[in-house]
């Protein structure tokens, strides 16, 4: 495709066909990728790929840790002290997803929450239908890959740009191939499964996840929000 055709149809897909992708095309898409800009050429990042049944463990695992996160989250003052103490279903993640987002960002991502749900037919007050859409982040959307972007901790915010430059050159790079992807700050909430299965260095954190498959036609994939008009995100002169 044209490179504007493909940034036009890039978008988050949250709903993927049970079609396997071969390694060979992930590997490509990968290394299309690591050709992004970086730090002093760097690349401060690491990427956990999750697919077959190290991806299945993770899908079976993570659902559930959630609903007990919602539960504790509006339990009593005392379970929630007990789950610190004990840390039982308390977040290990290395950062804290965003969710008191600054008021002047507020009403774009209520518009954006509300649009989607409207689009699926969820409604404001039905608590249980927005769990239930939520929960499908840990099950990864049902797609056959799921990565894991890793930041090193010694360049501060400058390992997070890398990964969204490179998180970006690989999205483009699975559009232009036929596939979806959705990038989800969600799947950083736990690092402990993931150390169950990969060897994650200790000065690398983990920064986001990112599902990766064929899309499938679902009413929730045709959801594209309207971006800012670029004068919006112009700095006026003085």
């Amino acid at each position: 495709m044209e490179f504007k055709d493909v940034m036009a149809q890039r978008h988050s897909v949250r709903a993927f066909t049970d079609q396997p992708v071969s390694d060979e095309l992930l590997n490509e898409l990968l290394a299309t990728a690591t050709s992004s800009p970086s730090w002093s050429n760097t690349q401060p990042y690491q990427i956990a790929v999750a697919k077959g049944a190290v991806l299945e463990d993770l899908r079976e695992r993570l659902p559930p840790m959630f609903d007990d996160l919602v539960s504790l989250a509006r339990g009593s003052k005392f379970k929630q002290l007990k789950a610190m103490v004990t840390k039982d279903g308390v977040p290990d993640g290395d950062f804290r997803p965003i969710t008191d987002y600054p008021k002047d960002l507020q009403p774009r991502r209520n518009a954006t929450g509300q649009q989607l749900y409207e689009l699926i037919g969820i409604e404001r007050g039905d608590k249980m239908g927005r769990h239930l859409q939520m929960r499908e982040n840990f099950r990864f959307f049902n797609a056959p890959v799921a990565l894991f972007i890793f930041v090193h901790e010694g360049l501060d915010v400058y390992s997070p740009l890398d990964a969204g430059i490179f998180l970006q050159s690989l999205m483009l790079a699975a559009t232009d191939a036929g596939l979806g992807t959705c990038a989800q700050g969600a799947l950083a909430i736990w690092r402990s499964p993931l150390e169950k299965h990969f060897s994650i260095p200790e000065n690398y954190k983990l920064l986001c996840g990112l599902s990766l498959g064929y899309e499938a036609d679902e009413t929730i994939n045709r959801f594209k929000p309207q971006r800012q008009p670029l004068q919006a995100l112009l700095v006026p002169e003085r």
